[in-house]
């Protein structure tokens, strides 16, 4: 864990988890092109913002008889809501692509215990993950 010391003198905690994701984040769209041509391909996508931190994440979804065979995601926020993102792509689509009901489960908390427990100021980033992610299945849903 690396402990970080902010402006007004909180201790902030990562695990090394969260900075694994943040540092080298998988299933990221890095650029305005690959956003462009996502919003073509994509099965569903979902777009939330997280009020009380000012997070924006944006999902795209592919989706093969009900699995999710592919996530890709950009996420302008903070490293645990990056590291979340990061992490929820990864197992969604693992194995050949999770079911829509079983990915609809992962809940914040699950995420939280995925990245080695977040502290619980965080778990927001995570509860956004979620919703974004619902909002991508819905968009699917709706296309069908």
């Amino acid at each position: 864990m690396t402990d970080i010391i902010s402006n007004d003198g909180k201790l902030w905690t990562y695990t090394d988890k969260v900075k694994e994701h943040f540092f080298n984040p998988r299933n990221v769209i890095k650029t305005t092109e690959e956003e462009k041509r996502y919003d073509k391909e994509a099965d569903g996508i979902g777009v939330e913002n997280a009020l009380p931190c000012g997070d924006m994440m944006k999902m795209w979804i592919k989706v093969s008889n009900s699995r999710i065979v592919d996530c890709k995601w950009r996420t302008f926020g903070c490293a645990v809501a990056m590291a979340s993102t990061s992490i929820f792509s990864e197992k969604v689509i693992a194995n050949g692509g999770m079911k829509i009901d079983d990915a609809l489960c992962i809940t914040a908390m699950k995420i939280s215990k995925d990245l080695e427990e977040l502290p619980t100021r965080k778990i927001h980033c995570a509860d956004l993950v979620h919703k974004t992610f619902k909002a991508a299945v819905e968009d699917y849903q709706n296309r069908k």
